[in-house]
């Protein structure tokens, strides 16, 4: 195994006078023209040396930084991107959220199965980084939310370039250090105190030599190139203890953290007052937090030294905050009450803008996914603004930064906050009960609650760990919080994605490997149901056979469109179609029979079977269209089902739907069907469809390859590889039949299409008539006279609660039968009452009202106990009950006050009844 020593031997690091040292602290290689230095220049192997010392010649805001920054590889014949959404699972499946610029392009650009959208290409991505939450406010540095600026070149070895969307090399290593040791001169840094750190770069199965770029103490830009791919067999050995070969493509992958260029051209305190400046002024003013000058200067110079406070790095921050306090030489608890109120307020400032990211680009908080991640997020903060006590709304601050980011769908912004905080509030008040009950436990046990404890309640309740620690001391309890506590939060939904891939079950995919691939006839003439073919191989399963044909008209089950029926029919026998299934490119076809390897066939669709699938999946599209027309843009879809009597579609929504909504997208829907606008489809350039349509056209799931398919059904564009009707007109009718909440933040909408939609309204409407018939009033009549009737049939139910209590009263006073006994001077009651639980419990009640101890039987249905005893009189009704039920087969028990239960031998009833008297006197001397 070799390392990548040689491969930071660059010709520029020669040409241009660097010199290659170790550090003398941390032990590290770095490139620098300053011979005599001996340190990185990363904290903790130095400080800040910025503060207040701007390492550029201008102050820029980020709006200027990112526009210098872009404007300067366009000049070098960079073609600038527009940045993508936060919310990367929109053209992926296996992340969440976007993290690097790099995550715009994976996987299909890095590996080379597609093309960049231009080479070399530069951007300011939008990014979020759930794992540094717990760092914002206390490094002075962290932001969860940021702009990572790149540059990025897309290359492949000579050898191979016909096997890749994109050939030759564009420009590697030299030219990357190149630009960013240009782009900082021509800012005005020193470069003499610019340090490339040597750190490999490991990510995602792929690897390769990277420089961190250090300059007066901050890390400004990460340069990559991603070379390597893992490899047992590898000659390169990585810092993850993997083996890693070279790629055939390989990938000029920059990062260069707008915010940390802009508060390096300010030399500000730390970076939020460069970030956040109008934000933080109105947060401190609203909040009452201010300084002294001698105070004043404490905060500054801890903000100097407090690149050490990195939970990544540090095992105790509190003994980090210790160390700077002793630098300053103040007492630790006077640090501590100095800065974090304005730790609090920098972490306010920048969860905002994370948030104004995520619902300006449509994210539903929700419990699962990019959803739970939003809520997360939302709820910390505001716990954060409860903490301060600032009296600004939480909408209001979020939309602060919405309107600074110019997002168009800020008063969307503003409702989600406004109904998640009253969710929040619902959510507090049940999970406190909850927070007591451990607080109890863990107590009794003289235990801290524990972090897993911590985290379920978090998740299973939004309790933050600050309010458990509140709760937990009023019990005697004490709690262990850690100092990456939302950042384990976050790891636990980290890992999820937006779905999983289909399965083929019962197929044997390495007995298709080779056969051609099926050529799908469905995507020529949609409305085509006849055709011939080859049969190129039958495979034998136990409950029929798979056919494989050289082309088919049959549609596989795919995009939650079922698949085509029909028949195959050879010379001498027809073979039933019952199910279609895609395994890679090859189409197979169950069937009842073998048609015969070699055959020709023709071959039949149901034809009302796939016209009544089409019109239901274009309606699909009708839908979603419609409810993003009436809920709002961030209505994207997230499952749908078509059958041919009725189809579902999923939808991210943040409330429930009203009944006056679901009329609204109804007639909308309905309005694109009367306009009889042409469906049609188009392969298409990914790259173009996404530059035209945006990724909202990935609502059904994002499809492979360079080209994709397009269905136009209107005004609503969606990537699908399903069956359409030719025009909106054909699909007839859309009927909404319901909504359902299937999840929080998900919300299922039913409708039928066609024919099915005529059937499904009959039916409304025969049970509509069916229920006039029975009231004997019109149909219109119907809604008014059942609300009387059910308000009539309330009042009874009151009048017959109320005569039960009165019966139960009389027979209490001596109105009704029953042994009476005497045990120790309080008189139990024995009695027999053939009636429902409810009127067994209210007899009860009323003898523990006159005193008595009350044990009532009921043989109604099977046999019922119910046994009452009044305060002070010493027998359990618990055991009481549990011996009784036990006579009848059963069981039961309850408090020592109040028990019922029973079984199923009523014919027993009366010889329990009989042993009563003496089960109290035994429960009573025991």
């Amino acid at each position: 195994m070799s390392d990548l020593e040689e491969e930071y031997q660059l010709d520029y690091f020669d040409e241009n006078g660097f010199h290659r040292l170790t550090c003398e602290s941390c032990g590290a290689h770095f490139w620098t023209r300053d011979e005599t230095r001996s340190t990185c220049g990363e904290p903790p192997c130095d400080t800040y040396e910025f503060i207040d010392n701007p390492g550029f010649d201008e102050a820029y805001t980020l709006e200027e930084m990112r526009e210098a920054f872009l404007s300067y590889f366009e000049e070098r014949d960079h073609t600038r991107v527009d940045p993508y959404p936060v919310a990367a699972n929109r053209w992926r499946d296996d992340v969440l959220l976007t993290q690097a610029s790099i995550y715009d392009f994976q996987p299909l650009v890095t590996s080379g199965e597609t093309p960049p959208p231009a080479n070399p290409l530069c951007i300011s991505q939008p990014c979020i980084r759930m794992q540094d939450i717990d760092n914002v406010g206390k490094t002075g540095r962290h932001t969860m939310a940021f702009e990572m600026m790149a540059h990025h070149a897309f290359n492949a070895r000579e050898d191979v370039e016909d096997e890749y969307a994109y050939e030759g090399e564009v420009y590697w290593k030299d030219k990357t250090v190149q630009y960013c040791d240009e782009l900082l001169e021509e800012l005005g840094a020193d470069l003499d105190e610019v340090t490339y750190i040597e750190d490999p770069w490991v990510g995602g199965g792929n690897a390769g030599p990277a420089f961190e770029v250090i300059y007066r103490g901050a890390e400004l830009a990460t340069l990559v190139f991603m070379s390597l791919e893992q490899d047992p067999d590898g000659e390169f050995e990585m810092k993850d203890g993997n083996s890693y070969s070279r790629m055939d493509t390989y990938v000029v992958d920059t990062g260069y953290g707008l915010e940390r260029w802009t508060w390096m051209s300010q030399g500000t305190p730390t970076i939020y007052e460069a970030v956040y400046p109008e934000m933080i002024a109105f947060l401190k003013e609203n909040a009452g937090v201010e300084h002294t000058d001698e105070e004043a200067a404490i905060v500054h110079d801890a903000a100097r030294l407090s690149g050490n406070l990195d939970i990544d790095d540090v095992d105790d921050v509190e003994a980090a905050r210790g160390d700077i306090a002793d630098e300053l030489g103040v007492d630790v608890d006077y640090l501590r009450e100095l800065v974090e109120p304005l730790e609090t307020i920098y972490a306010i400032a920048d969860h905002c803008r994370t948030l104004a990211y995520m619902l300006g680009d449509g994210i539903v908080p929700s419990n699962v996914g990019t959803g739970y991640l939003t809520r997360m997020v939302l709820r910390r903060t505001k716990r954060l603004v409860d903490t301060i006590g600032l009296d600004a709304p939480l909408d209001e601050l979020v939309d602060m930064q919405a309107e600074r980011l110019s997002y168009e769908n800020r008063d969307t912004i503003r409702d989600v906050v406004r109904t998640e905080v009253e969710k929040y509030r619902e959510t507090l008040e049940r999970g406190g009960r909850k927070v007591e009950s451990l607080a109890e436990e863990y107590a009794s046990r003289d235990e801290p609650i524990p972090t897993a404890e911590l985290i379920e309640l978090y998740d299973s309740h939004g309790i933050q760990p600050d309010m458990v620690e509140e709760i937990a001391a009023d019990y005697g309890a004490t709690v262990d919080v850690p100092d990456d506590f939302y950042a384990l939060v976050a790891d636990r939904h980290s890992g999820e994605t937006a779905g999983e891939e289909e399965e083929t079950e019962g197929v044997d995919t390495e007995r298709i490997t080779g056969l051609p691939a099926t050529e799908r006839l469905y995507y020529e003439d949609q409305s085509r149901m006849e055709f011939e073919a080859m049969v190129l191989e039958v495979f034998e399963r136990e409950d029929g056979y798979d056919v494989v044909l050289d082309q088919s008209m049959f549609y596989p089950e795919g995009g939650g469109q079922p698949a085509d029926h029909g028949t195959l029919s050879a010379e001498d026998v027809t073979c039933e179609v019952t199910d279609v299934q895609r395994v890679g490119d090859v189409i197979l076809h169950r069937t009842d029979k073998d048609p015969g390897t070699g055959e020709f066939v023709r071959g039949q669709i149901n034809a009302t079977r796939r016209r009544q699938l089409m019109r239901h999946h274009t309606a699909t599209h009708i839908v979603g269209h419609a409810a993003r027309q009436v809920l709002g843009d961030h209505v994207r879809q997230a499952g749908a089902q078509k059958h041919t009597g009725s189809a579902r579609l999923d939808i991210k929504h943040y409330q429930s739907i009203t009944r006056e909504q679901v009329r609204e997208i109804e007639h909308v829907a309905n309005e694109v069907v009367m306009d009889n606008t042409p469906v049609t489809q188009e392969w298409v350039d990914r790259n173009e469809a996404e530059a035209d349509y945006g990724f909202d056209i990935y609502q059904g799931g994002i499809p492979t390859g360079e080209q994709i398919r397009l269905i136009h059904a209107a005004r609503d564009t969606q990537a699908c590889g399903g069956t359409h009707v030719s025009r909106t007109g054909d699909i007839g009718a859309i009927k909404l039949l319901g909504t359902e909440r299937i999840q929080d933040g998900v919300i299922r909408l039913s409708y039928a299409a066609g024919d099915a939609a005529i059937d499904a309204t009959q039916r409304t409407e025969d049970a509509l008539y069916e229920a006039a018939g029975v009231l004997d009033v019109s149909p219109e009549e119907v809604p008014e006279t059942a609300a009387r009737f059910f308000d009539e049939w309330k009042e009874r139910g009151k009048q017959i609660e109320s005569l039960k209590e009165e019966l139960a009263e009389v027979r209490a006073s001596g109105g009704g039968a029953g042994e009476e006994i005497d045990l120790d001077g309080t008189t139990a009651v024995v009695q027999r009452l053939d009636a429902d639980m409810d009127e067994l419990r209210a007899t009860a009640n009323a003898l523990v009202e006159e005193g008595k101890l009350a044990v009532i039987g009921s043989g109604a249905d099977g046999a019922k106990f119910v046994v009452a005893v009044p305060d002070g009189v010493a027998v359990n009704a618990g055991e009481v009950v549990g011996e009784l039920a036990g006579r009848v087969g059963g069981g039961g028990g309850g408090p020592p006050d109040f028990a019922q239960g029973g079984g199923p031998d009523a014919d027993s009833l009366d010889d329990a009844l009989a042993d009563a008297p003496d089960i109290l006197r035994q429960v009573q001397n025991a």
